[in-house]
């Protein structure tokens, strides 16, 4: 049993020394080249140089040493061996600053686009405001010639109901006028035939006066003789 015992403990202590051999992704630690070896030894060839913040992703770690392959180098992406205490899981320092400055450079070109659009903003705002005290003049104008309209529609109206007052009145007077008129025409026909029938009486009768006379002195003239 002891020796059982002995046999298992033997093959299990180099698991140990191993962390979980589950693949990660992890990073080259900052301001550091490291280099990328074919074994986990520094007697193994180097293969590369990897920059701080390179991407990897660690297969297995055996003691000091973990398999990784570089990510974004192409397909296959190579594969090889790093110390353990170079890589990080965290993103580089650097990175971070790197990234850390183009969202700022970002955010700055949100900022003036944000300001231009402000602007622009403001100038409409600007624009509209004249507008509406352009539109408020013109609106008190039009109220005004309203206002002045309809007063004038209103004197309008009291003049044209006094003048179908004063036009009734003139039919009316015109109306008598032409009764007079027609009257006086009349009177003026009758008294020409008054004058006209009393000229041929006065004619008349000086006719027959003529030839009384002319008769009495043919009488006068036949005793004398």
């Amino acid at each position: 049993m002891k020796k059982a015992l002995l046999v298992m403990g033997i093959l299990l202590s180099p698991l140990i020394f191993l962390k979980p051999s589950f693949a990660y992704t992890a990073y080259v630690t900052d301001s550091f080249k490291i280099t990328l070896r074919t074994g986990p030894s520094t007697g193994n060839k180097i293969v590369a140089l990897l920059p701080s913040g390179q991407r990897l992703e660690v297969i297995k770690t055996q003691g000091d040493w973990s398999n990784v392959k570089v990510l974004g180098k192409g397909e296959p992406a190579p594969e090889g061996w790093v110390l353990t205490r170079y890589i990080v899981e965290r993103l580089p320092w650097k990175r971070q600053a790197e990234t850390f400055r183009a969202e700022n450079l970002r955010l700055k070109d949100k900022l003036n686009e944000a300001q231009k659009n402000l602007a622009e903003v403001q100038r409409a705002n600007e624009d509209l405001k004249k507008e509406l005290e352009d539109t408020k003049k013109a609106l008190k104008d039009v109220r005004e010639r309203y206002k002045s309209l309809r007063q004038g529609a209103s004197e309008y109206l009291k003049l044209k109901k006094e003048y179908s007052h004063i036009k009734g009145e003139l039919e009316k007077s015109q109306a008598t006028i032409d009764r007079l008129t027609r009257e006086n025409n009349q009177y003026r026909y009758s008294e020409k035939k008054k004058w006209f029938a009393l000229g041929a009486l006065v004619l008349l009768c000086g006719l027959l006066i003529g030839i009384i006379i002319g008769r009495q002195q043919r009488k006068r003239r036949s005793y004398l003789y």
